[in-house]
């Protein structure tokens, strides 16, 4: 069964361009571009795995990612953040609360693998 991503960002470009890289490695993609919308489709849809970007008109990502942690169906789904925020040298992986930080512009490859790794423990 392919597994569901949701891909949030206000960039449609980098929606756009994600979304090809994800459904041509086998993944089913959803997409959001605020962080309200992501919070909505994320309960309807249970994605397996979020990426999402922190800033964000109105609701940023570091806000969706806090409703999503508070709601019993969607607080384990784990959550990748794409953001500008980081350098390659700030890059981790916070475990206990399943999100892992990816800077801007980022290696497709490498988030791919990360997306595997993330899928495997979740």
């Amino acid at each position: 069964m392919e597994k569901k991503i949701l891909i949030v960002d206000d960039e449609p470009d980098v929606v756009q361009f994600l979304g090809l890289r994800l459904t041509s490695n086998g993944y089913s993609v959803l997409k959001a571009y605020n962080g309200a919308d992501a919070v909505k489709i994320a309960r309807e849809e249970l994605p397996d795995l979020i990426i999402l970007d922190i800033l964000m008109p109105g609701m940023d990502g570091t806000k969706a990612a806090s409703l999503l942690r508070e709601h019993p169906e969607t607080k384990d789904i784990p959550v990748i953040f794409l953001t500008c925020l980081f350098t390659k040298d700030d890059e981790k992986q916070d475990l206990d609360r399943k999100n892992v930080f990816i800077s801007k512009p980022y290696d497709a490859d490498q988030l791919l693998r990360v997306i595997k790794e993330n899928l495997k423990a979740s």
